[in-house]
């Protein structure tokens, strides 16, 4: 995708060879045209799948997922990082590790708000070592439901989340694979030469 591999470039921090700071546009402040477009190029990729919900984690999932959904036309749902004293029962909950944050969350969905009939598209911002969407994916295998595939705003290809999600039978579309962030410039996984 284009208009995010130009953001990526112009506004986006190699902070490590790991990290890539991308809070200009999509998780901290947040670029709607940029969001509006990722959802369209989402719900382009998965319109072959009978998609009922958008399930993502808060924060930085939120904005990429709404706008999918709001393409799709379904109702999205964020799995919750922070205990809430308003939903405490009937609640599904997953532990998960967060790279960036090097932190495990507990996180948590609301039951009513899935069901085994759901056909459950998967988003987050970033792919690295694919906990967040393994932590989603069995959060809606717990209700029965079926996981629809897997949309990520932009994949750190040069870490195994992408190929430890498909190995294990997930469709992922990554809408920005990034194969290295090496002194203090991005390469793109499409760019490399073999």
């Amino acid at each position: 995708m284009q208009l995010l591999k130009n953001k990526v470039m112009q506004e986006g921090i190699v902070l490590s060879d790991n990290v890539l700071k991308v809070d200009s546009f999509l998780n901290h402040q947040m670029d709607p045209v940029l969001m509006k477009e990722v959802g369209r190029e989402f719900s382009r990729r998965f319109s072959h799948e009978p998609i009922t919900k958008i399930l993502t984690i808060e924060s930085s999932g939120i904005a990429p997922a709404i706008m999918t959904a709001l393409e799709l036309e379904v109702p999205m749902i964020f799995a919750r990082k922070h205990k809430s004293l308003t939903l405490r029962d009937h609640i599904l909950v997953e532990k998960v590790y967060s790279f960036t944050k090097q932190e495990t969350n507990e996180i948590t969905v609301s039951k009513k708000f899935l069901s085994s009939d759901d056909h459950v598209l998967i988003i987050d911002d970033f792919l690295a070592n694919g906990e967040a969407a393994f932590g989603l994916a069995r959060i809606v295998e717990q209700i029965g439901a079926k996981v629809a595939g897997i949309g990520i705003v932009i994949e750190k290809s040069f870490q195994p989340g992408g190929r430890l999600l498909q190995e294990a039978g997930y469709q992922v579309e990554s809408l920005v694979r990034i194969a290295a962030l090496d002194n203090g410039c991005v390469t793109f996984a499409e760019e490399v030469i073999s």
